[in-house]
């Protein structure tokens, strides 16, 4: 792994050296990267969040045993033998409601209209559905025997009393908040989202929402950043835009409100290139320059033991060191799988997928009836390639790439199954 204490080496109008490998990265975000505290948080804010402990049900779901079907509570014994030829003719003794118990005991030879979900009547051992059965002036006709226990919803038979429902580290779907409002958790202990600052450098950027004027272009990255910090779970401040100004990105930098830092442009070699320098005064910057393509310039770097990642400013560099690099560092603070989070898919090259031997490439590639091709313009700053693109391929670093009919593994950039 590279060295957090090496020394700082300036890369701007001289270029790269010696390029880190994109496996060390990852080995150096796991080994500075750890889940954060934890919180509580209400259960109507709690869907996504990742729970930070086990939760074990203090009390049994359902906690009395009551009625699953709408009909009459009985004795099964008393409908033993009850054909439409051959009824039997209970006597009906009351009726119990959701939440309103009728209080009395179903004796031989009785039965007791019930709702479901109520209560079950002392002495009943089961539900007659109304559809096997007539009422008519107190006496109910019983065409069809019920067998003990039957459409009666047990004490616990959704959750026992003691048993752990959620285990730490789960992220909580909707049905997961649900149970736990059943076994009476009004709040839960989730791990705390990583704060999450966003700093885009740069004398011809213009805000989101602006229109192209002159020789300044829109700011593109802290739109695409600020969707992907949600996706995983970052807890975001609001984005600063900077002049190229040392004092400006060096104050930014030393601020205390933020836990991951994500700087965008000002990374490589450029004369303005102040982000590298500022990094490795204020803090570490163990890795500068991968072994990979798009996103070379990116460094990884730490200030009071906090993560910063400087990401190239062209679009589609700053996507993908987003996502193999900072992505990681914060779905790990906020207690998640540092996995990519995209489905996949095996398919065949259709034709040869390119790449060089000695660093990785992020191909960004569409699946074809004949099977994946590569999108033919690759430039970083081509953002337009990751719209029609229906995912992307990482090609290890010591491949060429894979020859028509080889299976590949595609990451898929819509969540949703893609149509054909």
């Amino acid at each position: 792994m590279s060295n957090p204490s090496r020394s700082f080496v300036d890369v701007r109008m001289r270029g790269f050296g010696a390029r880190t490998d994109v496996s060390e990265a990852i080995e150096l975000i796991h080994a500075r990267c750890r889940a954060g505290l934890a919180e509580l948080v209400d259960l109507d804010a709690a869907a996504g969040r990742v729970l930070a402990s086990d939760v074990t049900a203090a009390v049994a779901v359902p906690h009395f045993d009551r009625a699953a079907f709408d009909g009459y509570a009985v004795r099964a014994s008393d409908t033993a033998g009850a054909s439409p030829e051959s009824p039997r003719t209970l006597r009906v003794i009351g009726e119990a409601l959701p939440g309103r118990p009728s209080g009395q005991t179903v004796e031989l030879g009785a039965a007791l209209r019930i709702m479901t979900g109520s209560p079950m009547p002392l002495g009943a051992d089961a539900v007659l559905p109304a559809e096997v059965a007539e009422e008519s002036e107190g006496s109910l006709k019983v065409v069809e025997p019920v067998g003990a226990g039957k459409n009666v919803g047990k004490t616990g038979e959704d959750v026992p009393a003691g048993r752990t429902v959620l285990h730490a580290g789960r992220a909580l779907r909707p049905q997961d908040l649900g149970l736990l409002s059943s076994i009476g958790v009004g709040r839960v202990e989730v791990v705390r989202r990583p704060r999450v600052a966003i700093l885009v450098t740069g004398d011809e950027l213009l805000p989101p929402g602006s229109k192209p004027d002159g020789f300044q272009i829109v700011d593109s990255n802290s739109v695409v950043l600020r969707a992907l910090v949600r996706r995983d779970g970052g807890d975001l401040l609001p984005t600063r835009h900077l002049p190229d100004r040392v004092e400006a990105i060096r104050g930014a930098m030393k601020s205390d409100d933020w836990e991951v830092l994500l700087v965008s442009g000002g990374t490589s070699v450029g004369r303005e290139d102040h982000a590298p320098r500022l990094l490795a005064e204020l803090g570490e910057l163990p890795i500068h320059g991968l072994a990979l393509r798009p996103a070379m310039p990116t460094g990884i770097g730490f200030i009071d033991g906090r993560p910063v990642f400087l990401l190239p400013g062209n679009p589609v560099g700053c996507l993908v060191a987003y996502d193999l690099f900072a992505g990681r560092s914060i779905r790990l603070l906020g207690g998640r799988s540092d996995e990519l989070p995209y489905r996949t898919e095996e398919h065949p090259a259709a034709v040869r997928l390119a790449s060089t031997v000695g660093r990785m490439d992020y191909l960004r590639v569409r699946i074809t009836p004949a099977g994946v091709e590569p999108i033919e313009t690759t430039g970083a700053s081509i953002l337009s390639t990751t719209v029609i693109a229906d995912g992307f391929v990482l090609v290890p670093r010591a491949s060429a790439g894979y020859g028509p009919g080889e299976n590949v593994r595609v990451y898929l950039y819509d969540a949703a199954v893609r149509e054909s």
